[in-house]
């Protein structure tokens, strides 16, 4: 369920803050959602705050396609215009306007 605080928006282009990658947004988590483990693992200096939205992303860098779970704090819209490459987009997506995709009515990734 989408948070009525949450910055960003399913369907919207997004890249990370600190990291080169950009990915469209496929789901939201109104404060984090993911182990206790996962979140331990990040680097005491860059782990996000857990009381923000979290979003999941099909993501893309220079190598690879991937999912990734990435707080608020550090996305930034992308104004690339640049599409997502990502395999999955058109399972979940249709058309893309430059800024965002329109999910597919009753879409869900596996």
């Amino acid at each position: 369920m989408l948070d009525q605080t949450a910055k960003f928006r399913i369907g919207e282009v997004v890249k990370h803050r600190l990291f080169s990658f950009r990915g469209v947004i496929y789901d939201v988590d109104p404060q984090f959602a993911n182990t206790e483990e996962w979140w331990q693992a990040i680097p005491e200096n860059l782990r996000p705050r857990k009381d923000q939205p979290f979003y999941h992303l099909l993501a893309e860098n220079d190598e690879s396609h991937y999912v990734a779970y990435v707080s608020e704090q550090n996305l930034l819209r992308d104004t690339s215009g640049e599409p997502i490459e990502h395999p999955s987009v058109h399972e979940l997506f249709t058309g893309f306007d430059g800024t965002a995709y329109v999910r597919k009515s009753g879409s869900a990734l596996n």
